[in-house]
């Protein structure tokens, strides 16, 4: 991605963080034909900082509802897991900086030099590592351990994580990973601070793609299989101290961080404790009052719908409450390789059928989302907020019955699979459906093992309840790992959980992928989106907020606008360390 093209999109990004979000019966068509609402956000002014500037010390407590999915770089691949690992415990080739608003999705250097040169026509890039990069027991980072790295995310045994190497890396069909001996050539490192990675074809945005995890450094001596999960090596300010996984992680400083290697982190805690494991609404309710330990916590889930009442209302709670614009776009998968939703026109039924007001009533109202009517999030349509379809935002179920009946498949009768936390939207879904002559068998899975569980293809439910966020602004971190039908893998499936594979859409990723021109490339997405939209593999339904809480000790707070509104824990820090406790 040209610097540009970049600043362009930052702008688009702003934009869509300043918009807001407007009531869905109030709302007004905007000059482009999509949706305007309004312009106050919920708490914090976006893009400003909560609780100041930090002091250094003292103990950060997380208050979490689940465990962390992944914390292996190479398996990382969900929003505020990726956030955490990042800016705590491994570096990047390349990273975002530490601002909030559209300033955050700016690129700077991590363990490289720079960004990254590339080179034959943009085939082959090159990155140089920074002097005096340590991991926690003090031996050097090398370029071969970031190759070492990029391979483990070949592997079958460690799945679930971004698999742009292996879209993106040259001679890299049918390559199974390191761990078997195995290497690839399309990644060379001539010496311990260089490394070059030759592509099958030129990608404009590798940079932004050398952001994500698999581009940390592993040493090969630390290697650990499935088990490296719970004991990541750490290459950034703090490592792990203690992991019982559904209970506590402590993390405490890596003394052989070198601040002076890395402008981004601040690493103003002493110690970072995630309590997991809490129920319901008790991680809202600890800190609305924040009190003892919990003055100096924030919250890793969202806030729950039935908390926003007690939030909004007070204007000292209400201060301390973190909202930025996630991004992304919460659908509703059908799962397409089995009946009823292999047949085109029960999706687009299902399109008519769902109550996308509902949907928004039961995550906690306009003030914290609004509808979707495309794929696309309008942090990647300029701020547009398309609507092609013009769907009624309560929908029609009396069309949708009028689909079903043409089929011959009236009285559907479904199974939706949810993360517990998404109950209240999966029941507010079975009542809308309802309505069509669907029925709905809800099922729930702990959100530690949600993606896991929806990612087994053999085993996937009909329909489940999810979202996608762009690893980066760009329309090619979007729909190609949703729709592409070649990113589809039986276990560990990522992105396409509606398993839809429809050739002319692969054929048109691949044509828009080539385009050397990204603003071409970017417009060729937009109308993609569209043309996907009426073979409706899947239904959009919310651009939510992250709403989050943070206690009345907190410092540093603000909502990062890659990491879906999520805290930038490069950051956050603490008032006055001596009222933390732990």
């Amino acid at each position: 991605m040209t610097r540009r093209t970049h600043a362009a999109l930052a702008a688009a990004i702003a934009a869509t963080l300043t918009l807001g979000l407007g009531a869905c019966s109030k709302t007004t068509k905007d000059s482009a034909g999509g949706v305007g609402g309004s312009t106050k956000a919920p708490g914090a002014a976006s893009g400003s900082i909560v609780g100041g500037s930090p002091v250094k010390g003292g103990t950060l407590t997380v208050l979490s509802n689940q465990d962390f999915a992944h914390l292996d770089p190479a398996r990382n691949w969900t929003m505020p897991n990726m956030d955490f690992g990042i800016r705590l415990l491994y570096r990047t080739l390349v990273t975002f900086k530490a601002e909030p608003g559209a300033a955050g999705s700016d690129l700077v250097p991590d363990l490289a030099t720079d960004l990254g040169r590339s080179s034959d026509g943009g085939k082959t890039w090159t990155f140089t590592l920074k002097d005096g990069l340590k991991y926690e027991d003090g031996n050097p980072i090398k370029a071969a351990d970031v190759k070492y790295n990029v391979e483990r995310s070949f592997a079958p045994d460690l799945t679930g994580g971004p698999d742009y190497a292996a879209q993106y890396l040259a001679d890299a069909d049918g390559y199974k990973g390191p761990l078997t001996g195995q290497h690839l050539g399309s990644i060379e490192t001539p010496d311990e601070k260089t490394i070059v990675f030759h592509l099958k074809r030129p990608v404009a945005e590798f940079s932004y793609t050398a952001t994500l995890p698999t581009f940390s450094a592993v040493p090969q001596s630390q290697e650990k299989g499935t088990q490296y999960d719970l004991r990541p090596f750490s290459s950034g300010p703090y490592k792990i101290e203690t992991y019982d996984r559904g209970k506590q992680l402590t993390l405490v400083r890596n003394a052989n961080w070198d601040a002076a290697t890395d402008p981004v982190r601040k690493a103003y805690p002493d110690k970072i404790v995630v309590v997991e494991g809490l129920k319901g609404g008790q991680v809202d309710d600890r800190l609305i009052a924040s009190e003892g330990a919990d003055a100096s916590a924030v919250e890793w889930p969202q806030i729950r719908p039935e908390s926003v009442a007690k939030v909004l209302p007070k204007t000292d709670v209400k201060s301390r409450l973190v909202a930025e614009m996630t991004g992304c776009t919460e659908m509703l998968y059908l799962n397409n390789a089995k009946a009823p939703f292999d047949d085109p026109k029960v999706r687009e039924a299902m399109m008519y059928a769902v109550d996308k007001e509902a949907q928004v009533t039961a995550f906690g109202g306009p003030a914290l989302t609004d509808i979707a009517t495309s794929y696309l999030p309008p942090a990647l349509t300029n701020g547009v907020r398309a609507d092609p379809l013009k769907i009624a935002p309560a929908g029609d179920p009396a069309k949708a019955k009028e689909l079903l009946a043409a089929t011959g498949k009236s009285d559907l009768k479904v199974t939706l699979t949810v993360s517990t936390g998404d109950k209240t939207r999966g029941e507010a879904l079975q009542q809308s459906l309802a309505k069509a002559g669907i029925q709905v068998t809800i099922n729930t899975a702990d959100p530690s093992v949600y993606y896991d569980t929806i990612g087994d293809t053999k085993n996937a439910p009909d329909l489940s309840m999810t979202g996608w966020c762009p690893d980066y602004p760009s329309g090619a971190t979007f729909l190609p790992f949703v729709f592409d039908g070649r990113t589809i893998k039986e276990k560990g499936n990522q992105g396409n959980y509606s398993q839809f594979r429809d050739q002319p859409t692969m054929d048109r990723i691949d044509q828009i992928a080539a385009m050397p021109d990204v603003k071409d490339a970017n417009a060729a997405w937009l109308a993609l989106d569209q043309d996907l939209l009426k073979k409706a593999p899947a239904v959009p339904t919310l651009w939510q907020r992250r709403a989050i809480l943070v206690g009345t000790n907190i410092a540093g707070a603000y909502g990062h606008p890659v990491w879906t509104g999520m805290l930038d824990f490069a950051t956050i820090g603490l008032k006055d360390p001596s009222k933390s406790q732990g």
